[in-house]
């Protein structure tokens, strides 16, 4: 089981690791930008809410809007988060675990540092994302360039080389298999997702038995 969280975590952050003053305040200044996109975004709808606006609502400039999200796009899908949080992840598996085990414990330490962000969960921003064809069409982007990400890391951490057609097919069956399962738990959240996705990886692992 992971390790609990400590009250100096900080969502982003290496699991573990004391944030320093300075990345404090990129955090707060990044929260401040995300709540006021949503707050203008859920009053005035996405099209017509501005960088201009955001920036002003969230007490910054329009320089430092840019500094923290290159496009208004990414303010609500947010990718380079998620990537840090997933390279901090691997950073902290140990040596020596197979394919399988590696990705049940990846999704499991997801599964808890995304429970204490409650970004990745709100309920306004995955609205925004299955509703906006803007925000669909960079959240795919962006969900190809981590599955990319991940696909060096894992291989990084296996010792094979990122091309390996056989990692990549594990990968790719993971991979197809976590998104359809999340897309579900947006829809309906009957079944814890971690669960559910656990139960896939093990059929995976098991050969994918029908009985």
């Amino acid at each position: 089981m992971p390790a609990p969280r400590r009250a100096t975590d900080a969502p982003g952050n290496p699991p573990g690791r004391r944030p320093g003053l300075r990345e404090q305040h990129k955090q707060r200044t990044r929260t401040a930008i995300r709540e006021a996109a949503l707050q203008l975004i859920s009053e005035h709808g996405y099209a017509k809410t501005t960088v201009e606006q955001i920036a002003e609502a969230a007490g910054v400039s329009h320089t430092t809007f840019f500094r923290y999200f290159p496009t208004k796009e990414q303010v609500i899908v947010g990718g380079a988060h998620l990537e840090a949080q997933m390279r901090a992840i691997m950073a902290t598996m140990p040596p020596g675990l197979g394919h399988f085990d590696l990705i049940r414990r990846f999704f499991t330490e997801l599964d808890r540092v995304s429970a204490d962000d409650p970004w990745i969960g709100n309920p306004l921003r995955r609205q925004l994302i299955r509703s906006e064809p803007l925000l669909q069409k960079t959240f795919q982007a962006e969900s190809d360039r981590l599955i990319s990400g991940m696909r060096q890391l894992v291989a990084d951490h296996l010792a094979r080389d990122a091309d390996d057609f056989a990692l990549g097919v594990f990968l790719d069956a993971v991979a197809g298999v976590a998104f359809r399962i999340a897309a579900e738990a947006d829809e309906n959240r009957t079944q814890p997702q971690l669960e559910t996705t656990l139960r896939a990886i093990d059929l995976l692992e098991r050969g994918l038995p029908l009985d």
